[in-house]
C-alpha cells in the first residue's frame, strides 16, 4: 500500500482571507454564523439611518436660520419683540406659552389619569372595564382639529362662564388669575392640551399596571395589605412604565399645533396670568411660515423650529432622568 501525500501547506493568503471573513462575522455575530451577522448588520443600519435623519434635520435648520442667528444671536432667546414689518423678532413670548401650556396639560392630566388606569385596572370589574378601556383609547385616536371644534364651541365658554370667575373671585390676589377674561387664554389652551393627552396616558398605564404579575398583588393581600396598599405596591412596581407614558403625553402636549392654535388667543406676550392670550412655538409655525416674505422673517421662524426640537430634547432627557430614577428606587425596594 503506497504511503498517502503530505497535504499541501495553504498559502498564508488563504489563511488570511479565512481570518478576514471569520472576524468579519465575529464583530457583527457573536456565534460567527453569516444569517445572524447580517441580521445584526441590517439592524444596526436601520439605527444609524434614524441617526442620520436627526442630524439630517438639525443641520437644515441650523443652515437657514442662520442669518436670524446672526442678526439677533442669543438676544433672541430671551426678547420679548415680534414685529414682522420692522424685522424685529424674539422667541421668548413662544417659549413662554409652550413651557407653560404643557405644565398646565401635565398638571391636570397626570393625576387624573392615574386615576382612570388604576380604576380600570384594580377596581372596576370587567364588564365594566372592557367598555371603558376601549372608549379610553378612541379617544386617544380623535383628531386635534375635532378637539379643537369642540374646545371653541363649549369648553371656552364653559371656562368663561363658570370657571374663571370664580377662580378670580378666589384667588384673585394672584397674578396667576388676574385679567380680563375672555374664554381665549393660556388656561384654555392647557386644558384643550389636558383633555387630549390624558386617554394617551392613560392607555398606556393601563397597559404597565396590566402588565405587573398577579403574584405582586396576591402578595400584598397576603400579608395584610388593604386594597390601596396593594395599589401602592403594583403602582410602584410599574414606575418607569408610568414615567414613560407622561413623556409621550408631554410629547403630545408640546408639538401640539391645530387645537392650540384655536383656543390659546395667538398673541405674542408675555403675562403672568393664566386668563391672557399667548402663544406657542408649533402655533407660531403653523399660522406665520405661509405668510413669511422676507428672508429674516423665514429664517426666525426656523430658529424657532430648531429651538422647539432642543426643547424636547431638553424636556425628554429630564423625564428620562426621572425613569432613572424611579428605575434606581424600585431595584433598591426589590432588593430590600
Amino acid at each position: 500500500m503506497s504511503n498517502p501525500q503530505p497535504a499541501l501547506p495553504t498559502p498564508a493568503s488563504a489563511y488570511g482571507a479565512r481570518a478576514r471573513v471569520w472576524d468579519w462575522r465575529r464583530a457583527l455575530s457573536p456565534t460567527g454564523d453569516l444569517g445572524d451577522a447580517v441580521f445584526r448588520g441590517a439592524l444596526f443600519l436601520c439605527a444609524l439611518l434614524l441617526l442620520l435623519i436627526v442630524a439630517a434635520m438639525i443641520a437644515a435648520m441650523a443652515s437657514m436660520s442662520t442669518l436670524s442667528m446672526r442678526e439677533f444671536g442669543w438676544g433672541f432667546l430671551t426678547s420679548s419683540q415680534w414685529n414682522p414689518l420692522a424685522n424685529k423678532f424674539g422667541a421668548w413670548p413662544f417659549i413662554y406659552g409652550t413651557v407653560m401650556s404643557s405644565i398646565i396639560a401635565l398638571l391636570i392630566s397626570v393625576p387624573l389619569s392615574l386615576g382612570v388606569a388604576v380604576f380600570l385596572v384594580e377596581q372596576a370589574p370587567a364588564r365594566v372595564a372592557r367598555p371603558l378601556t376601549f372608549l379610553v383609547e378612541l379617544l386617544a385616536a380623535i383628531p386635534s382639529v375635532v378637539y379643537g371644534l369642540w374646545g371653541i364651541f363649549v369648553l371656552a365658554p364653559f371656562l368663561r362662564v363658570h370657571v374663571m370667575p370664580p377662580l378670580q373671585n378666589w384667588f384673585g390676589f394672584l397674578p396667576l388669575f388676574q385679567g380680563s377674561i375672555t374664554g381665549i387664554s393660556l388656561l384654555t389652551g392647557g386644558v384643550i392640551l389636558a383633555i387630549m393627552i390624558t386617554p394617551i396616558i392613560s392607555a398606556v398605564v393601563r397597559d404597565v399596571l396590566a402588565a405587573v404579575p398577579v403574584s405582586q398583588r396576591e402578595a400584598a393581600l397576603a400579608l395584610g395589605a388593604t386594597r390601596w396598599e396593594t395599589t401602592r405596591v403594583v403602582l410602584a412596581n410599574g414606575g418607569p412604565g408610568i414615567a414613560g407614558a407622561i413623556i409621550l403625553g408631554l410629547g403630545r402636549a408640546v408639538g401640539e399645533t391645530m387645537a392650540v392654535t384655536m383656543l390659546i388667543g395667538n398673541r405674542p406676550e408675555v403675562s403672568a396670568s393664566l386668563f391672557a392670550p399667548s402663544y406657542t412655538i408649533a402655533s407660531v409655525l403653523a399660522n406665520e411660515f405661509r405668510e413669511a416674505t422676507g428672508d429674516l422673517y423665514v429664517s426666525a421662524l426656523v430658529q424657532l423650529g430648531l429651538i422647539l426640537f432642543f426643547v424636547t430634547f431638553v424636556i425628554n432627557g429630564a423625564a428620562r432622568l426621572l425613569v432613572w430614577s424611579v428605575t434606581r428606587g424600585t431595584s433598591g425596594t426589590a432588593r430590600a
